[in-house]
């Protein structure tokens, strides 16, 4: 966009130190006025075939079939930088489109993040640095832009229509994000989403406290306020603020590599029934489990160390991103 803004500005300062030194040259030859010289410069490089506003002396018919050839091929490459502008626009849409429209069919286990506001836009930012695939819907151009810079696939269009959601690969799509404007789009959204996908995970905003128990009835599996929250963790701050630091640093926001991610036991892993102790994850790994999120739904706080894993349970760790992946590959790895 950068060079066809640069092309356009050339154009219209050629154009117009046409008009300028066609204006001047009338003045000071035909000491005419500053309007009738400027109107006598622009039909003369137009074309258009106006009679001589006066008549001219031979200085300034000389003048004036300078004024003529220069104006005239400055009108023409005029045109034709125009055309030529607008013939590349055309195609590259046509591949910008092809192009996008190969990268989201090849997506698969992708997230979709619907609205790319200031909710939106962090979600996706967070799953860009967690490494997962996802794509971008807002119907507002600068937006689009704005995400594309930032290397991430967007689109344009309204993601609570049907076909938009079956274009960007819906029926294929891990989870979903519905961070639009109002709760209106939202809500119209996951009932959309999760009609075409009855599997998807969908997590959503929601500015209304009251509109919650709708969102979950529609079918979102995470219903969040952003503005209870940061209402929240501005008063934790004050009133616990080494938890909120805790938290800060397990979550990454601090510059620090330790994270917190969620890891599944898989039931042909060699680990299961085996305890954490006999698992040693501490020792050799330096990942600490704080949690076990058993098959059922329970959630096990700080599990002792006799604590026995089984298949189909989540482990809530802590620590290095290359440490958890590596507790990811052990306890997906079949038994021999």
């Amino acid at each position: 966009m950068q060079h066809l803004k640069r092309r356009f500005g050339f154009i219209a300062l050629t154009i117009s130190a046409v008009l300028f030194i066609g204006t001047v040259g009338f003045v000071l030859i035909e000491h005419w006025s500053v309007f009738d010289a400027f109107y006598m410069a622009i039909i003369t490089i137009s074309t258009v075939g106006y009679k001589e506003i006066y008549d001219l002396s031979f200085a300034g018919r000389v003048f004036n079939s300078i004024l003529i050839m220069v104006g005239v091929s400055t009108m023409f490459l005029a045109v034709g930088a125009m055309t030529q502008t607008i013939i590349e626009l055309e195609f590259n849409k046509y591949f910008e489109k092809r192009r996008v429209r190969k990268m989201i069919e090849q997506l698969y286990e992708h997230y979709i993040i619907c609205g790319f506001g200031r909710v939106g836009r962090g979600a996706a930012l967070e799953l860009q640095r967690a490494g997962a695939p996802l794509i971008v819907i807002d119907n507002d151009d600068d937006k689009i832009e704005w995400a594309m810079k930032a290397g991430m696939l967007a689109v344009h269009g309204d993601a609570s229509r049907d076909e938009n959601l079956r274009d960007i690969g819906v029926e294929r799509a891990k989870g979903l994000i519905a961070a639009l404007e109002t709760d209106a789009d939202n809500l119209f959204l996951i009932l959309s989403a999760k009609g075409l996908n009855p599997n998807l995970k969908v997590s959503a905003r929601v500015s209304e406290e009251e509109s919650e128990q709708k969102f979950r009835r529609a079918g979102a599996d995470s219903v969040f306020a952003p503005y209870t929250i940061t209402g929240s963790r501005l008063a934790q701050s004050i009133l616990r603020p080494h938890v909120v630091q805790f938290l800060d640093f397990a979550a990454g926001s601090m510059g620090v590599k330790v994270t917190i991610e969620q890891v599944r036991v898989e039931e042909s892993c060699p680990y299961v029934s085996q305890s954490l102790r006999e698992m040693q994850l501490r020792s050799e790994l330096g990942v600490i489990v704080l949690a076990i999120r058993k098959a059922g739904g329970a959630m096990v706080f700080n599990p002792e160390p006799e604590t026995q894993i089984q298949g189909g349970e989540f482990l809530i760790a802590m620590g290095e991103a290359k440490q958890l992946r590596k507790l990811e590959i052990l306890l997906a790895r079949p038994r021999r």
